[in-house]
């Protein structure tokens, strides 16, 4: 897919670097000021080992792509870690080189996905369009927060958004070249994240029985076997190459389940019903087939959620719906809302965008189904199309003398809005909710995913005769970014200064849920990163009241 177009306004030509630069200075800024959060240090060394050991079944809970781009820039260091309490804890070197190098890849897919974004609306608006869908992208918490982490969900909203644009270049020109070219795009999707499935099967069904411009074939026939085939061969030839060629023995006896991955010496046995007489195949890429198993199972049994003060193991299906509402930036939700309703009042005009909406739309509702709600970081993917309907809104300022001036003062606004939590994007929340408050609404990933180590840190040099009691929702120990602390307990009731994550302020992770509400009769001393909370507790003021 080309990224850059040729002949570009002057305008363009100044106006897109310097919206890239803000982006990279805004992730910049992030990435030196928030430790690291809960999944990274796992991506980092699963990445580390998959290139060093061809290790992919230790660490198959997740798709490998990001993973191994994360560890590229520390292929040269001694990496050294320990792994206990649920976690991975960096060793050496230190966690700020951890932090800086991996996360700096992932600034790049950011920028890939942030140029693919501007190539497609300059495609279907103009270049002033593709400049304010920009705009609204470079000035957006969740891209610069997920684009700052050594975490997989950015690299599945840029893999995913490319799969629907190369479709859409396929639907306009079918040939063979271009469905290898999607069958590569789609293998690329496949190893970013587990949720992709569906997509790949829609887009898949679609090439097979598409007639570009007149609708689907009902005639088996004449579907288009040949395309949809090499589409299909491309698409697992990359997620083979993904998981380094391998080949593994599984062996079908019994009631188990035998799991020999190639290059790795333990194996894994599964209980599950199989056939009376013994069966031996041989699966290429089963890490990622085992992956995929295991997420349905983890869907299946569901996962601890919180929401609007409820909890939940199986999720809610509100959560998703509620979580974008508080989330993503007002304007660019009222944007896009004004953008699907001027694309249906124009369907001759924008039908190509029509049909794009098709693929986020399906998957939001298979996020909605889920039973895994654990940060609108899950629905990231829908993202990319809401700013691209906002497009629309552009193109119809064009006949009203008012509408670009205002639009400007709206993107100034969204400008200043998120400047109300830099550099802490991650816990943004949008004008709906106060800042203080926002662990009533939502938590997990939402507010507080372990990100406020340094700011501690902070915290704690400058006052240093305060001795901290620290319930932390982190995987990664304190200890390892020099925090000194006492860990908080559920049953404590310490006095002094008592910090509390908000996630374990909102309760979702606890066995009780209110254990740590009994602080809030105290006065907050400060706000960490908008997700640590450092009450003042007097003397003896710990005790349960009467």
């Amino acid at each position: 897919m080309t990224i850059f177009l040729p002949r570009l306004s002057r305008t363009s030509r100044l106006l897109v670097p310097f919206l890239i630069l803000l982006f990279i200075l805004q992730c910049a800024w992030f990435i030196a000021t928030q430790s690291l959060t809960n999944d990274e240090p796992e991506h980092i060394v699963a990445g580390v080992e998959a290139w060093r050991f061809g290790e992919f079944e230790r660490w198959h809970d997740q798709p490998p792509l990001a993973r191994l781009l994360f560890a590229l820039p520390m292929l040269g260091q001694n990496l050294s870690y320990s792994a206990a309490n649920g976690g991975i804890h960096p060793l050496a070197p230190a966690p700020l080189v951890w932090q800086y190098r991996a996360r700096a890849m992932n600034v790049l897919l950011g920028i890939a996905l942030l140029l693919l974004l501007w190539n497609t609306a300059r495609r279907l608006f103009s270049a002033a369009a593709a400049n304010f869908v920009l705009a609204l992208a470079v000035f957006s918490p969740d891209f610069i927060a997920h684009f700052s982490l050594a975490t997989i969900d950015g690299a599945g909203a840029l893999f995913l958004f490319a799969a629907v644009v190369q479709f859409m270049r396929w639907r306009r020109r079918p040939s063979r070249p271009q469905a290898v070219l999607l069958g590569a795009v789609l293998g690329c999707m496949l190893l970013s994240k587990f949720n992709s499935p569906p997509l790949f099967a829609l887009i898949l069904a679609l090439v097979l029985v598409l007639i570009p411009e007149e609708g689907i074939n009902w005639r088996p026939r004449s579907w288009r076997w040949g395309q949809a085939a090499l589409a299909l061969m491309a698409a697992c030839a990359v997620v083979w190459a993904g998981y380094f060629f391998h080949i593994s023995r599984v062996t079908f006896a019994g009631q188990m389940v035998t799991i020999h991955f190639a290059g790795y010496t333990q194996i894994l046995r599964y209980e599950m019903p199989t056939l009376a007489v013994p069966v031996t195949v041989f699966l290429p890429a089963c890490e990622w087939l085992t992956g995929l198993g295991m997420v349905m199972v983890h869907n299946l049994e569901g996962h601890r959620s919180f929401l609007l003060g409820h909890y939940s193991a199986a999720g809610f299906k509100l959560y998703f719906p509620a979580a974008i509402l508080f989330k993503w930036p007002l304007i660019v939700l009222l944007l896009g809302a004004a953008g699907v309703f001027l694309a249906f009042r124009k369907v001759e005009t924008y039908r190509e965008l029509l049909w794009m909406g098709i693929f986020p739309a399906v998957y939001f509702a298979f996020a909605v189904l889920a039973r895994i709600d654990i940060g609108v970081r899950h629905v990231l993917p829908v993202y990319p199309f809401l700013l691209l309907y906002a497009g629309c809104v552009w193109e119809w300022a064009h006949g009203v003398r008012w509408a670009k001036p205002a639009l400007g003062i709206l993107l100034l606004v969204q400008a200043a809005d998120i400047a109300r939590y830099a550099p802490d994007y991650l816990a943004y929340f949008n004008l709906l909710v106060r800042p203080g408050q926002t662990w009533r609404i939502l938590s997990d990933s939402n507010t507080d995913w372990g990100q406020g180590m340094l700011a501690l840190r902070k915290y704690q040099t400058e006052h240093p005769g305060e001795v901290l009691h620290l319930a932390y929702v982190g995987e990664v120990d304190p200890v390892t970014y020099g925090v000194r602390y006492v860990p908080l307990r559920e049953e404590d009731r310490p006095s002094g200064t008592v910090v509390v994550s908000s996630t374990h302020l909102s309760g979702q992770l606890l066995k009780n849920h209110y254990a740590y509400r009994w602080l809030l009769q105290y006065p907050v001393k400060a706000v960490l990163d908008h997700a640590l909370y450092v009450f003042e507790v007097p003397e003896n003021g710990g005790k349960p009241q009467p």
